[in-house]
Formats: structure tokens, sequence, C-alpha cells
């Protein structure tokens, strides 16, 4: 369904983006059990949503991490 995975992921990237903001790491878990209150489906694409965000940020940043120090020492 088009609108529930674009719901859900629109309201996921809001959510990490505001994540450094609120300086509470795991708001997401706040934001999944008040949506889950009324939409269980939503819910659980919007935590397939933050999962996958979340994994692609940490694989970003691991392939950041091994391209500077292949860099570092090149240089």
């Amino acid at each position: 369904m088009a609108l529930l995975d674009d719901l859900a992921d629109e309201l996921a990237r809001d959510v990490l983006a505001a994540l450094d903001d609120l300086g509470d790491d795991r708001f997401y878990e706040k934001v999944a059990k008040s949506v889950g209150e009324l939409s269980p489906t939503l819910q659980e694409a919007f935590m397939t949503s933050i999962r996958l965000r979340l994994a692609e940020r940490r694989g970003r940043r691991t392939l950041e991490t091994a391209l500077a120090k292949l860099r570092a020492g090149s240089a």
C-alpha cells in the first residue's frame, strides 16, 4: 500500500532528523508506541523504515571510516 509506506517513511525521516536535537537516540520507540495505539500496521511500517534508515546510517559510517583510514595511509 503506497500511502502506508509513504506515511511511514516520511515520519521515519522526520523522527530520525530530530533525534540529535532531542538528545534521545531512542525517541523513535516513543513515536512507534504512539502510532501503534491507533494503527499497528503503520507502526510496523514505521519501524521497518526506521530500521532500514538506521542500518544505512551505520553502513555509511563504516564505509566513510574505512575510506578515511585508507586515505590517511596513502597520504
